[in-house]
C-alpha cells in the first residue's frame, strides 16, 4: 500500500512537475465536444447536486455542456469503473468521493485499482458528519456517550447509511479509537437510518450534515460532536469528536477525477476552473446549501488526499472486518 501510494503521489507530481512539452491541439482546444461526468450514486444525493453544481459551472466557463450521469451500484464500483475504462482524453470525468477510498480495501475483487488507474483533478467540498443520539440516550457530552456505551457493550445499536459508507467508516473508527463495541445497522441511505434514529429504533448515527440541523433544533436528536478536526459554522456549540478522541477525523469529501493518462494540459485547465468555482461567492452559498466546505488545491493535493483516505480507511476496514453488503 504504501509503494502504491508513493508511485500514485509521483503520478500527481507529475502532472505539475513534468517538463513543457508541444501540447496537442485536442489539449490546448479542449473541450471541443460534450463531457460527461459519471456519478456513481443516485440522483438527489450529495453526489449529484455537486457533480451537476461544478459541472454547469463549466458548461458556462469552457463553451461545452458537461453531462452527469448517475451510474449506480456497488458502492460507486460500476460507475468509477466506467471511467477507468474511457478514454483519457479528458471528456469522461468521475466524480469521486469517500467510497472510492474505502472500496479499495472493502472489495476483494475490483477490476480496477483506484489509486493507480485514475488521474486526480481536484477536489471540491468536503462535507462534516455530525453525531446524533435519540434522546432517551443518557449522555449529553461524547464523554457520557463514551462512557454509556462502554458500561452497555454489544448493547447500543449504531445505523449507518449502508456498509461501507462514510457514516458507516466514521463509526468504525469511532469505534476503533474509543474501544466502544455498538452493533452496526446498515440501512439503504441515510435517510432510512434518521427516521429509525428519531424513532429510537437505534441509538446513534454518524451523518452527514446537511438535513440534519432542524431535528437538533427542535430536539427529536441531540447532537453531541462533530466529525471534523474545526466546529462547523451552523453548529458552533457543538464540539469536535477530536476535542475528546485526540486525533479523530472524518467528513466525506467530493473532488473530480480523471482516466489514468489524461494530457496535463487538461487535468491542469479544469483544476483552475474547479478551483475558481468554489472561489466564487454565489457557488459558496451553493455548496454551504448542501453542506459543503471548499477544499481548493492543486490536483498534486487532492492526489494526497485520495492516497491519505485509502490507506486511513484500509486500516479500519481491516480492524473492523467490514465487508460489502
Amino acid at each position: 500500500m504504501k509503494l502504491l501510494r508513493r508511485n500514485f503521489l509521483k503520478l500527481a507530481g507529475g502532472l505539475i512537475a513534468a517538463p513543457a512539452l508541444p501540447r496537442q491541439a485536442a489539449a490546448l482546444d479542449y473541450p471541443t465536444r460534450p463531457t460527461k461526468i459519471i456519478a456513481g450514486f443516485a440522483a438527489g444525493g450529495g453526489v449529484d447536486i455537486t457533480a451537476r453544481l461544478i459541472g454547469q459551472w463549466l458548461a458556462d466557463h469552457l463553451g461545452q455542456p458537461f453531462v452527469v450521469e448517475n451510474r449506480t451500484g456497488a458502492g460507486g464500483n460500476i460507475g468509477t469503473e466506467a471511467v477507468v475504462n474511457a478514454a483519457p482524453d479528458g471528456y469522461t470525468l468521475l466524480l469521486a468521493t469517500v467510497p472510492n477510498a474505502v472500496n479499495a480495501s472493502l472489495y476483494e475483487k475490483l477490476s480496477f485499482n483506484f489509486v493507480r488507474d485514475i488521474a486526480p483533478v481536484a477536489g471540491v467540498i468536503r462535507v462534516p458528519m455530525v453525531v446524533l443520539v435519540h434522546p432517551s440516550v443518557p449522555a449529553q457530552t461524547l464523554a457520557e456517550f463514551i462512557a454509556y456505551a462502554k458500561a452497555n457493550p454489544g448493547k447500543v445499536n449504531m445505523a449507518s447509511a449502508g456498509s461501507g459508507s462514510a457514516p458507516h467508516m466514521a463509526g468504525e473508527l469511532f469505534k476503533m479509537m474509543t474501544g466502544v463495541d455498538m452493533v452496526h445497522v446498515p440501512y439503504r441511505g441515510q435517510g432510512p437510518a434518521l427516521t429509525d434514529l428519531i424513532g429510537g429504533q437505534v441509538q446513534i448515527l454518524f451523518a452527514a450534515a446537511p438535513g440534519t440541523a432542524d431535528h437538533i433544533k427542535t430536539g427529536k436528536l441531540r447532537a453531541l460532536a462533530v466529525t471534523t478536526a474545526a466546529r462547523m459554522a451552523e453548529l458552533p456549540e457543538v464540539p469536535t469528536v477530536g476535542d475528546v478522541v485526540a486525533g479523530y477525523e472524518a467528513s466525506q469529501w467530493y473532488g473530480f477525477a480523471a482516466p489514468k493518462n489524461t494530457p496535463a494540459e487538461i487535468i491542469e485547465k479544469l483544476n483552475k476552473e474547479i478551483n475558481a468555482a468554489i472561489a466564487d461567492p454565489g457557488m459558496k452559498a451553493r455548496l454551504a446549501a448542501i453542506g459543503g466546505e471548499p477544499m481548493p488545491g492543486s490536483s498534486v493535493d487532492f492526489g494526497k488526499l485520495i492516497a491519505d483516505e485509502t490507506e486511513k480507511w484500509g486500516k479500519v476496514v481491516r480492524a473492523a472486518g467490514v465487508k460489502p453488503e
